[in-house]
């Protein structure tokens, strides 16, 4: 669900609107009455969208998900028209993600919201719990909320709408938005929380922003490094499990979903929609490309590149990264054979 703390949709929509704009073919469901003039009210990812809202398949690794989903209607490719749901109107096109970044600007034309002059550096909406302090300099806007006990750096920025929870510790020269933080967070300065994405369509023609209408979610005990980037998701939400443990100079993209008690070693790169389970560590440098599911207690090394799914409790190493035992040979092997050839030139 897109929260109205932080985004105000224009629409409905007809799905005649929806179509040309989206320059798609709207194909009508069979099982329910709908009509080229009903309305879509929202946005939505597949897993939670509902008969008023429209959905988006552009990745075959949420298949699943999509032929299972109450969407009430839905961006894909013509290969997938036969796997819809028969329920769901679909509004076909060689380009499902570029459709829906066209429809999406329209919902949402200002993600980012207007700029609100403001007098004094806490807005009078702001809600502020007891023995919080705000440094100098320190701005805090419109209907926001912070806890009782936290402490909010010098310069620092928090956004409109955003929640702050008790005995938090905010560094300075952190930035905000988006983003609803749990208990006793630390977050060191300088880090970037809740900004936009590295989100658009490549297209021939200019490139295409699609809005990132999701949020961050920091939960309880977690600890964010300095320059810290955390993209808030763009339709799903960016997720740090409670507990985890963010180094300096960590970037995580939008949509990413940390479980409890991770640990991210200084220069870690998360792409976008990859999802770690509990207690999984990644040493320094470690890259990991998105749509990844890495499971339970994975351990990755340092300036590893992860570009398929992990199972449970296993450690890995290397570019492209394997499991830990195979890149060990890997790295005898080809020690041998360097010191074998140079003593083949040496004779």
């Amino acid at each position: 669900m897109i929260d109205s703390r932080f985004y105000h949709s224009h629409g409905p929509l007809s799905l005649k609107r929806i179509s040309e704009l989206s320059e798609t073919e709207l194909i009508l469901p069979k099982e329910r009455q709908l009509h080229e003039d009903s309305l879509i009210i929202g946005l939505a990812p597949l897993e939670e969208a509902t008969p008023s809202d429209l959905a988006m398949l552009h990745n075959p690794n949420y298949k699943d998900i999509f032929t299972k989903s109450k969407a009430g209607a839905c961006f894909i490719s013509p290969d997938m028209v036969t796997q819809a749901p028969s329920s769901m109107a679909l509004l076909v096109t060689p380009k499902p993600q570029r459709a829906y970044a066209l429809v999406a600007s329209t919902f949402y034309p200002e993600p980012e919201g207007g700029f609100v002059p403001m007098t004094e550096p806490i807005h009078p909406s702001a809600e502020l719990g007891e023995n919080v302090i705000v440094e100098y300099g320190a701005i805090i806007k419109e209907h926001a909320k912070i806890g009782n006990n936290t402490h909010i750096g010098a310069n620092s920025v928090i956004s409109a709408g955003v929640t702050i929870g008790e005995g938090c510790k905010i560094g300075a020269g952190v930035t905000i938005s988006h983003a609803l933080i749990g208990n006793h967070v630390t977050i060191f300065p300088g880090a970037r929380i809740g900004q936009a994405g590295f989100g658009f369509v490549m297209d021939e023609l200019g490139h295409i922003p699609v809005p990132q209408l999701g949020r961050v979610i920091i939960e309880d005990y977690v600890e964010i490094g300095a320059n810290t980037t955390i993209d808030r998701g763009s339709l799903r939400d960016t997720i740090i499990g409670q507990g985890s443990r963010l180094d300096n100079l960590v970037m995580i993209a939008h949509n990413v979903v940390l479980g409890k008690g991770c640990i991210l070693v200084a220069q870690v790169g998360i792409a976008g929609s990859t999802t770690l389970g509990n207690h999984v560590i990644a040493a320094g440098q470690a890259g990991l490309v998105g749509h990844l599911k890495i499971g339970n207690g994975v351990k990755i090394g340092a300036q590893s590149g992860v570009m398929k799914n992990i199972k449970d409790g296993e450690t890995v190493a290397g570019s492209p990264a394997i499991p830990i035992q195979d890149f060990l040979r890997q790295t005898v092997m080809l020690s041998k054979i360097t010191k074998d050839h140079q003593k083949k030139k040496e004779k």
